[in-house]
């Protein structure tokens, strides 16, 4: 069924009006009076229409029932994935929203390549809030994963140390893996911190401990810098059992 993210002002009761992208892109997957889409407000309920009539401007639906979003995991997974080159941030950004994450947050370490400017981090994040939005649509989340920039990398550690559970992946940890970070609590909620392609310097390290983070392993392969985060929210997703079948 086709899902579209829309503001609450689009519902009226039991009544909903689309108009702009979402009203044209009914029209260029040609439905039709009677079929059903699936309207989604971010809030984690589904509102299950039938369209009611289509005109040039809008298309007019009835809304048949609410129900809860199914889709969205118990799990609150943010990630904190420093600034990647070229297209990588975009993949993981698209991936994560697949994979149920609720928050992305992106930062820049010292030892990050890219490095863009005001100017071009504002259209940039622009860019990737779009990118999570259709995602979402896609795989039929029931919220769009909120994406961030932290103002610095003390601030992303700051923020990634309030979680029940706060991790940060260093490829040369050899004692704590993720597997026996995650079975030795129950948390709700869940940072993942993942550096750049240079990974994390020694002084980075050793202020996300003292933030309260713990430093683990995702192994004894080195995984690039838009693979680590993306094993790691698979690996929590699967152990908390959102990729059971509801």
């Amino acid at each position: 069924m086709p899902r579209f993210f829309v503001s609450e002002e689009v519902l009226n009761g039991k009544f909903a009006v689309l108009t702009g992208p979402s009203a044209a892109h009914i029209k260029v997957l040609r439905l039709k009076r009677g079929d059903e889409v699936t309207l989604c407000t971010g809030d984690g309920s589904e509102h299950r229409c039938v369209i009611s009539d289509l005109s040039p401007e809008q298309v007019s639906l009835v809304v048949q029932k609410t129900v809860a979003s199914v889709s969205e995991p118990k799990l609150s997974c943010t990630l904190y994935v420093a600034f990647l080159k070229a297209d990588k941030l975009e993949h993981v950004l698209q991936k994560a929203t697949e994979l149920g994450a609720a928050r992305v947050v992106v930062f820049l370490s010292s030892r990050c390549v890219s490095r863009p400017d005001e100017a071009s981090l504002r259209k940039k994040l622009e860019r990737w809030r779009k990118i999570a939005a259709a995602a979402a649509e896609q795989s039929g989340r029931g919220r769009i994963p909120q994406v961030d920039v932290a103002a610095n990398y003390d601030d992303a550690i700051r923020q990634a140390a309030q979680a029940e559970l706060p991790l940060f992946l260093y490829e040369n940890e050899d004692r704590l893996s993720l597997r026996s970070a995650v079975e030795a609590s129950t948390p709700t909620s869940v940072s993942v911190v993942t550096g750049p392609e240079g990974g994390f310097s020694a002084e980075e390290v050793a202020a996300a401990q003292h933030a309260g983070l713990r430093i683990c392993s995702l192994g004894p392969r080195i995984l690039r810098c838009e693979t680590a985060p993306l094993c790691a929210l698979s690996a929590l997703m699967y152990a908390t059992g959102a990729l059971d079948p509801v």
